[in-house]
């Protein structure tokens, strides 16, 4: 057995499976590093290994509303175990299913500090390095900061 042939063998086995919004805020509240839980969504996908779920992917409209044109969605929570794979896996599940609902475009962000290997893996291109960040609080609308406030990379997979 060669190595590649070896390295192939001892990959896990993944396979995509159905979950509620509620399941996967569970373990998005349990795994993610930074971020809390959604309220809503347009599609849920997860990912197990041998039934054990490993990673979930959570898919919205757009936060920010000028992005917001009815053809892009955003996936608003990717998180894993750090099951290799997993993350792309989720990734392009989740193309593939607001691709059917008509959308056009997918985007999401990351952390500077972040890399995006499993974005590329999956076909989305960094198109911008100054996206987001600050503060939600306004006059009137008072809000807790739970999310990282600093600047963010956006990042858009296009049909």
């Amino acid at each position: 057995m060669t190595a590649a042939t070896a390295r192939q063998h001892d990959r896990p086995r993944l396979e995509l499976v159905p979950i509620s919004l509620k399941t996967a805020n569970a373990y998005v509240a349990e795994h993610h590093r930074h971020n809390r839980p959604v309220a809503g969504c347009i599609s849920v996908v997860g990912v197990q290994e041998e039934g054990r779920l490993c990673g979930v992917a959570i898919i919205g409209r757009p936060v920010a509303r000028m992005l917001d044109d009815g053809y892009t969605a955003e996936v608003r929570r990717v998180c894993t175990d750090g099951t290799y794979n997993a993350c792309s896996m989720l990734l392009r599940a989740a193309w593939r299913t607001v691709k059917a609902l008509g959308y056009r475009k997918l985007i999401t962000y990351t952390l500077p500090e972040e890399g995006g290997a499993s974005l590329r893996a999956a076909g989305f291109k960094l198109v911008k390095t100054d996206a987001g960040g600050g503060r939600w609080n306004r006059p009137g609308r008072p809000s807790a900061d739970t999310h990282p406030l600093g600047k963010k990379y956006r990042w858009e997979l296009p049909t």
